[in-house]
């Protein structure tokens, strides 16, 4: 990436918008930065040409091999662990640098890495060898990342849900060297996908609110003797609105992380049929569940996933403490209820349900969604209009079909 034309990028669209630049390990871009979304939902397509409006754009790691049929060939052939998990790897690749050619050498191209996926090493080292701009990881504490990629020159960002979570990072990773680039403050209540926290209960907890998070970090830096300057705090979570990114980036964050707006955007790598599922989505269509992960998580109630949490209880009884052999041969999560036999967990594949909801099959995917309205409602718009929106609060862009 060439950090003149990033810095040009961010700092000409910031004379429309009024906000700093968000400035991750010496480079200037917009304070937007868009989530990853697996299983292929946040591709090159999507990543690159958020990246090429001067913002972070974000592949999501995992299983991009959906995206290319010579790999899903490949592996429809010879359905082995190894050969799975090195189709993966190459895809990622790919999207990469997909993603940075889309770019056009503008903004960062991050790749998200859920910790607790088996292969996560293996994703960190693909990111670190073809050039990405940054590592994004959650699903667990990244602990390890730094580690993981010594010797390389790329930002490294945390996803966590509250200060005690910051505080036991930045600890650990000041043992080592290494303070993160930025951190991503998600809030349970409100993101899509996998939540940070282990109990539903939990999601609603004061501790998760940004004003408080934002507040006690304050503290937190103080305490560890870091300048609040040298850690960039990102807020993800519910925020779709002008109004909501003015009052977080008014209120002291950094920097904003929005996914499920993006992921309906004309650029986004999922199928029409994904895309409207999500924007015609209601808040009574959106329910929070247990994963397979053992996270709560959030999606649109579709015909599957109603018929898989009315059968939920009857599910457990019947296998719920039973090991199973994985159905993809994929292992692709390092802990799986339904493989491991962990009755408190959810008992499905998640891989081949988030795969067919890629491919816009409504009747047996799961769509991970987060709980609030889509800036322009139901209509799928671009990604230079939707980052237009967010930043000024009107888009000067010609409107797009529905």
């Amino acid at each position: 990436m060439n950090r003149n034309q990033a810095e040009t990028s961010s700092s000409s669209t910031s004379a429309y918008h009024g906000f700093a630049p968000l400035k991750i390990r010496g480079r200037s871009v917009l304070p937007i930065v868009q989530g990853g979304m697996g299983v292929g939902i946040s591709a090159h397509r999507l990543a690159g040409s958020v990246a090429r409006e001067g913002a972070v754009g974000t592949i999501a790691s995992i299983d991009l091999r959906h995206h290319h049929a010579d790999l899903t060939a490949a592996c429809k052939a010879d359905p082995s662990r190894e050969t799975l998990e090195q189709a993966n790897l190459t895809a990622l690749a790919r999207e990469i640098r997909s993603a940075r050619a889309l770019s056009e050498g503008r903004g960062m191209i991050a790749v998200n890495v859920m910790k607790a996926v088996s292969a996560h090493a293996d994703y960190v080292r693909v990111a670190c060898e073809e050039g990405a701009d940054a590592i994004v990881m959650g699903a667990g504490l990244p602990l390890d990342l730094p580690d993981l990629t010594a010797g390389h020159d790329i930002a490294l960002i945390p996803i966590l849900s509250d200060s005690r979570g910051v505080n036991l990072v930045l600890k650990k990773w000041m043992k080592k060297g290494r303070l993160p680039d930025a951190i991503v403050i998600e809030h349970p209540a409100h993101a899509g996908g996998h939540l940070g926290v282990t109990d539903v209960a939990d999601m609603n907890n004061e501790r998760f609110e940004f004003a408080r998070v934002l507040e006690e970090l304050e503290a937190v830096f103080a305490t560890l003797g870091i300048a609040r300057s040298d850690v960039p705090v990102i807020v993800g979570g519910g925020i779709n609105s002008h109004e909501a990114v003015r009052a977080w980036l008014t209120a002291g964050a950094n920097g904003v992380q929005i996914g499920t707006p993006f992921a309906v955007t004309e650029e986004g790598d999922a199928h029409p049929e994904f895309k409207r599922v999500l924007a015609e989505a209601t808040p009574e269509d959106i329910v929070e569940f247990v994963s397979v992960t053992g996270l709560p998580a959030r999606a649109v109630k579709t015909p599957w996933l109603m018929r898989y949490l009315r059968n939920e209880d009857r599910i457990r009884t019947k296998i719920g403490a039973r090991k199973q052999t994985c159905p993809t041969a994929l292992e692709c999560l390092s802990v799986c209820g339904l493989r491991d036999g962990i009755e408190k967990f959810g008992h499905f594949c998640i891989d081949t349900r988030l795969a067919a909801a890629l491919r816009g099959d409504v009747g047996n995917g799961l769509f991970f969604r987060g709980r609030e309205k889509l800036p322009f409602g139901a209509a799928i718009r671009s990604v230079r209009e939707l980052i237009e929106l967010l930043l000024t609060g009107t888009t000067k862009t010609a409107a797009a079909g529905c």
